[in-house]
């Protein structure tokens, strides 16, 4: 038992420590987005998306090979919206994932 409440005492004093030196428990690296552009005609561009009633917040019309970027497997795809970010005014929103394409084109 005192073994157990040693030990125990010995992870929390390292967490404690961790976070006084201003790591955190756990941290996740941000993702650059790989370049890419779009591939539809034009596509709807919107600041965020509810899982309830859909995309919200209608920012503006992307036009087909408009800069943009997108990583597939670390930013979030939902009902087919993916989070993009927009080289052009340098910002995040959500449009159709078919009309992202053309990865490492430029």
């Amino acid at each position: 038992m005192r073994a157990q409440v040693g030990r125990a005492v010995g992870v929390l004093t390292a967490g404690a420590a961790l976070l006084a030196l201003g790591g955190t428990a756990a941290q996740a690296d941000p993702v650059v987005p790989r370049h890419a552009v779009v591939v539809c005609q034009s596509a709807s561009f919107y600041a965020n998306y509810d899982s309830a009633s859909g995309p919200r917040g209608f920012k503006r019309t992307l036009e087909h090979g408009n800069k943009i970027g997108h990583t597939p497997g670390a930013h979030p795809v939902y009902n087919g919206w993916a989070a993009t970010f927009d080289f052009g005014p340098n910002d995040w929103g959500y449009v159709r994932i078919e009309c992202v394409g053309g990865y490492g084109s430029w």
